[in-house]
């Protein structure tokens, strides 16, 4: 048995930002549109009028000021309310496999290793752009890695799964080492149209490099445990598919194709799951939270993570023991406790231990306890 640890982590960000005063101006311009021409329904009572949205309540609800996307025109545009994309030709790579291979370079020069080194490829995802081939396999080939690869979806979930299915490979002997690679183009699948979620998501890339500790280059993070778990329910949900053509209503515009979810149901009854999957994995690896010095928890939501991280702590977290990177990079679903572990981990000292959550559709949650090896 081997003990995996991860050596390099890396993120994509792209070129575009939005802020809130921006996406609150073309939500408005575009429910101003839609009131006056479905004045008469309206006024009938037939139809509910689309009320504004603003930057105070954006904030209040989720701590987000901003956010990262790959297109921005198309978002903006009151006519339009989604990404524009170039369809890229079928011997182009495609834009996940680009995103997820500027994050992957960099986790691997972060770890001081090349491609030779890669033994396995997983890209672990919310949407994939394509049924198949695998992405992954997409990355791989991008890559110049020998050995395989394979995609994975659990939703907000994905890199942590990803990380434990990396690791217990590693661990196993049946690979030296893995990329799990997380390419989030959230911005294709939310409903910009919908003041209650027009503001949750962003579009970034992670990758986090896993491999032997005894062929690790440097200071590395020791995987001491992983814990995942899932509890079905329909409150976060996306009923786009292949299966879309087949049905009576296929090719209308249907609202539950895009991100979809009951925000209060998911508030309760996914505070109390998290908490206790984070409490019972710590309890059964005999971690104290007086041993956490930091938590890198899922980035959906400030309140959400204010509330697990007081219950974890069992009390207030202290400035930099639960950061925050929401209010830059808004939700990117997979990709948002990577991007804080990235961001806020090169402080740690020999010993230090440190909790990666993830959290999400499914539902589904999934933890990783880490140790700081110099």
């Amino acid at each position: 048995m081997h003990t995996p640890v991860i050596t390099g982590t890396g993120v994509f960000t792209p070129d575009n930002t939005i802020s809130n005063a921006e996406l609150v101006t073309a939500f408005n311009a575009y429910a101003d549109k839609f009131n006056a021409e479905h004045a008469a329904a309206i006024e009938a009572g037939d139809m509910d009028a689309k009320p504004h949205s603003s930057e105070d309540f954006i904030f209040k609800a989720s701590g987000i000021e901003s956010r990262y996307v790959i297109n921005k025109s198309g978002v903006l545009d009151p006519d339009v309310m989604h990404p524009l994309l170039r369809q890229r030709g079928d011997d182009e790579p495609s834009l996940m496999a680009e995103m997820g291979l500027d994050a992957a370079l960099k986790a691997l020069k972060a770890a001081g290793k090349t491609a030779e080194d890669v033994g396995a490829v997983i890209c672990a995802a919310s949407n994939m752009e394509r049924a198949y081939p695998a992405v992954a396999i997409e990355i791989q080939q991008l890559l110049g890695v020998q050995g395989f690869a394979f995609d994975m979806n659990v939703a907000c979930s994905s890199a942590t799964f990803g990380i434990q299915a990396a690791a217990d490979m590693v661990k196993s002997g049946s690979i030296k080492s893995a990329l799990v690679v997380n390419p989030e183009i959230c911005s294709a699948h939310l409903e910009w149209r919908d003041r209650d979620c027009h503001f949750i998501f962003g579009d970034v890339a992670t990758a986090t490099f896993i491999e032997r500790e005894e062929d690790a280059a440097g200071s590395h993070f020791k995987i001491k445990s992983t814990r995942c778990a899932t509890d079905f329910s329909n409150n976060i949900r996306n009923n786009n598919g292949f299966l879309r053509r087949s049905r009576p209503d296929g090719v209308a515009d249907r609202r539950d194709m895009q991100f979809m979810q009951n925000g209060r149901k998911v508030f309760k009854e996914v505070l109390p799951l998290v908490s206790a999957h984070i409490a019972e994995h710590m309890g059964d690896e005999n971690v104290q939270a007086t041993d956490l010095k930091r938590l890198w928890l899922h980035q959906a939501n400030k309140s959400m993570n204010d509330f697990i991280g007081k219950k974890v702590l069992g009390r207030n977290p202290e400035p930099g023991e639960q950061p925050n990177i929401l209010q830059d990079y808004a939700n990117t679903s997979s990709a948002g406790s990577i991007i804080a572990f990235s961001k806020y981990s090169d402080d740690f000292e020999n010993g230090d231990i440190g909790l990666i959550c993830s959290f999400g559709a499914g539902y589904s949650v999934g933890s990783v306890i880490v140790e700081r090896c110099d």
